[in-house]
């Protein structure tokens, strides 16, 4: 970055510092998103004071720890901010959550619990994020704290923990997440489709929260979920004994998403460019219903769920072997190509936590309550917003601005967004 970096800082910041309304919290804010951003390979809040001749570590410490000042308003700027960057009706939000691994057990929300980063069970703590993307370009908006039973369970180890009254109340990741969506519908934030990886999309009320609100979605499924075909047709048997039937049921069985789409035809499709060339699997598609509604007694004493709307059901097969399987709402006239472009746009979440942590020290915060982690966390999340408006800005491009066709034809350029396709090429983006 050039030297005047801190300078362009202090101007971006302008509505961060008017929203904390007063004067030493306002200088305190640009002091501790310099820190995070400024050389140093530790993130934490006596090196950060230690580089910073302009204020002292106890000041720093109030600031996120102590002071008096609430964060929703500086949020609630950061999303604005977010969305100028880059919101729109072709934006993303993806949800997805990732670990803080920790030693101890006095950290507010630390437990050993499943960290996807490390590919294990660790003793960390565990966030719900939340990102607004368009075309490559991740912003995180929203960081909450995931507590685990054994948090939630202790109400003396909360309050030692700070964890406000409000916030003690026991909530999934898929709940976390329906809040969050909606306070960034609230700010009046512009996405058209909202992304999750399969711990948020094999939870049915998590996906029928979001048809509810009238939202687009393509999100992960486990291989287990029981579908139904399209057509299936709900009759009415007559009982031959005992008290007549008062619900209609299913004329054929659901079956497994894997088995309903083992025999479909499987295409090779790339969706974006890598640094090696195109990225590419074989996907397919079919319609179905999910058996994710209410639950009826059949014929033989099973039962079994009945079948829901008609939404898209995805497979992917990586070179490796692997397979994936995913749902959508997406119109029953998109393509494979766009499906696979939806689904695979959820990676850029993943690009934003790996530099919040390696770049702006995400993990390296040391506190123990509630208060200072999600101070901590808004700190790193308005930084990396900072960086974001630097980097679209070095790469002269601006919100909304027309694009040249790409010459290869892959599926993120024929539809960002299945409401509106569009085709584009990504421009190349300096590094943080």
């Amino acid at each position: 970055m050039d030297g005047n970096w801190q300078a362009d800082l202090e101007r971006w910041l302008a509505p961060f510092a008017a929203a904390l309304r007063h004067k030493t919290r306002a200088r305190m804010c640009p002091a501790y998103v310099a820190g995070l951003i400024g050389p140093g390979d530790r993130k934490s809040i006596q090196p950060m004071a230690a580089r910073d001749s302009g204020v002292s570590y106890d000041q720093l410490h109030h600031f996120i720890g102590n002071g008096v000042w609430d964060a929703a308003p500086l949020e609630a700027a950061l999303l604005v901010e977010a969305d100028t960057l880059v919101g729109g009706d072709s934006a993303w939000l993806i949800i997805d959550d990732t670990a803080l691994p920790k030693k101890g057990r006095h950290s507010v929300g630390v437990a050993p619990q499943y960290a996807s980063a490390l590919g294990k069970t660790a003793n960390c703590q565990s966030l719900v994020s939340v990102t607004l993307a368009s075309h490559e370009v991740p912003v995180m908006v929203g960081l909450r704290l995931f507590l685990p039973e054994s948090w939630t369970n202790d109400r003396k180890r909360m309050a030692r923990g700070g964890v406000p009254k409000d916030r003690q109340t026991p909530l999934t990741k898929p709940e976390i997440a329906i809040e969050e969506i909606d306070r960034i519908i609230a700010s009046g934030a512009h996405f058209g489709c909202v992304l999750a990886d399969a711990g948020y999309g094999s939870s049915g009320p998590f996906r029928q929260a979001l048809s509810e609100r009238g939202l687009l979605w393509a999100v992960g499924l486990s291989r287990r979920q029981n579908v139904y075909p399209a057509d299936v047709t709900l009759i009415f048997p007559v009982a031959r004994t005992g008290k007549r039937r008062k619900y209609h049921i299913p004329d054929r069985p659901p079956v497994s998403a894997e088995a309903m789409l083992a025999g479909q035809k499987w295409r090779k499709i790339s969706w974006r460019q890598g640094t090696k060339g195109p990225l590419a699997c074989h996907f397919a598609a079919c319609r179905v219903r999910l058996a994710d509604v209410h639950k009826h007694r059949m014929l033989d004493n099973r039962v079994q769920c009945m079948p829901g709307d008609e939404v898209w059901l995805i497979g992917e097969r990586r070179a490796t072997g692997e397979q994936k399987y995913y749902v959508s709402n997406l119109p029953a006239d998109a393509t494979v190509t766009m499906l696979a472009a939806a689904i695979k746009a959820r990676w850029v979440c993943e690009q934003a936590h790996q530099q919040l942590k390696e770049e702006l020290g995400l993990d390296h915060f040391e506190g123990r309550s509630w208060t200072g982690l999600r101070r901590h966390t808004l700190m790193t999340m308005i930084a990396y917003a900072f960086l974001q408006s630097r980097r679209l800005k070095a790469a002269g491009r601006k919100k909304k601005s027309p694009r040249t066709a790409a010459t290869t034809e892959h599926a993120s350029h024929q539809a960002s967004h299945p409401r509106s396709p569009r085709t584009a090429s990504t421009p190349a983006m300096p590094a943080l």
